[in-house]
């Protein structure tokens, strides 16, 4: 077999996404790897320590291990981890370096980004980097980030051998703020288990959840301003639907993640429709499908979006999705095929495609079952053999050197 490294230094594949910092990086880890193990290619994913009680080694199935690396206290909060960067690369440099089979690397996120450009030079492997977020686009959103995080990004960008580009709008984004070269971004798509996020009996999947024959909204994601809760809520309360309830399934996510959760509850009681949100804490991911399975709408309010695993499994649900039209949430939601795409965020403008679906039964199962076909179209096993033949293609290839 094939044999890679994939570095994942602030968050696990083994953590239930939904809550803290885990989220759709999560899954895109556990389930890539996954399948590029079942595609012939090996993955050992280097995570950062953060229980002293991890064992060293977790062999997940064949060809998949997590591996726990000891960089700075367990406990060190993710503002703190650009300091341990270093630390983390050279523990796994050296445990890339024992183990003798290793022969390309794949960072995620910017922290293990910055890492896996320090193991490359060091061990003279080349680099896939896949970003999940941008900082220059979250800036262009009102979520800034700090100064370093842009420079690291740019120079990572800069001598990756190749970049992971989800959707033509992340390729357009790495080019245009970013100045990447666009020869070496590869467009490859997430999948989504189509053995657990498929169409299935709505009024089955209601009482698994004790919910009744009314409207249900969802909204699956971290508690955090970037996913937008808060238009979700005001969304309900501006329906013209008494009855209608909305299931939040997720919990707080970052250093003010609990004062969001706080603020849009308070919001919720101030618009008088506290009693009709239901929240329900992070669930493990193959639970998640009863939900969209029980939902009418599935809301994605997110300021930006890489890509957008929520709206991709509950499409592949047959539920339709009223979304942002950010980043991958574009690609994802055909506008009046699938689902409705808001230019920005306006609560009225959800709140009126979101009227759209519940009024006309008709239109709901026509973009339901549309939405259902038009996921099909990305599978795990897809994304890995391309990846598959990409990690080929880079052993053949001379390194990209920085400049």
């Amino acid at each position: 077999m094939a044999n890679v490294a994939v570095l994942s230094l602030h968050t696990s594949p083994l953590v239930q996404p939904g809550a803290g910092d885990s989220g759709g990086m999560n899954v895109y880890v556990r389930e890539l790897v996954g399948a590029l193990a079942q595609a012939g290619v090996a993955g050992n994913v280097y995570v950062r320590r953060w229980d002293d009680a991890l064992p060293e080694v977790v062999d997940v199935e064949p060809g998949f291990r997590v591996v726990h690396v000891p960089a700075g206290p367990a406990d060190l909060a993710k503002e703190e981890l650009p300091a341990v960067v270093d630390e983390f690369a050279d523990r796994v440099a050296h445990h890339v370096a024992a183990t003798g089979t290793i022969e390309t690397l794949h960072a995620n996120y910017w922290l293990s980004g910055v890492a896996g450009h320090r193991i490359k030079h060091a061990l003279d492997l080349p680099l896939v980097s896949t970003f999940h977020t941008l900082a220059r686009v979250k800036a262009e959103t009102g979520d800034p980030e700090p100064d370093r995080r842009v420079q690291a990004e740019t120079e990572v960008i800069g001598c990756s051998d190749a970049i992971l580009a989800s959707c033509t709008a992340e390729a357009n984004q790495l080019t245009e703020l970013y100045g990447a070269d666009p020869s070496r971004i590869e467009i490859v798509p997430p999948g989504v288990d189509h053995a657990f996020f498929s169409p299935g009996d709505q009024r089955g999947a209601r009482a698994a959840l004790g919910l009744g024959d009314h409207p249900v909204l969802l909204f699956v994601g971290r508690i955090q301003p970037l996913k937008g809760v808060d238009v979700a809520v005001r969304t309900l309360a501006a329906l013209a639907h008494p009855d209608a309830v909305l299931v939040v399934v997720g919990g707080a996510s970052g250093a003010d993640g609990h004062r969001e959760v706080e603020r849009v509850r308070e919001l919720a009681a101030d618009l008088g429709v506290a009693d009709r949100i239901r929240w329900v804490a992070p669930q493990p991911h193959h639970l998640l499908s009863t939900y969209y399975r029980a939902a009418d709408v599935a809301l994605v309010p997110s300021r930006s979006e890489s890509f957008g695993l929520v709206a991709l499994e509950a499409a592949a649900c047959g539920t339709p999705v009223v979304a942002a039209a950010v980043g991958g949430l574009r690609t994802i939601v055909a506008h009046g095929g699938t689902g409705f795409l808001v230019n920005g965020r306006d609560p009225a403008v959800f709140a009126h495609y979101t009227e759209a679906l519940l009024d006309d039964p008709a239109l709901r199962a026509q973009l339901a079952a549309a939405a259902a076909v038009r996921a099909r179209r990305y599978t795990w096993s897809t994304t890995a053999g391309r990846l598959r033949r990409l990690h080929a293609d880079l052993m053949a290839r001379s390194l990209v050197r920085c400049a």
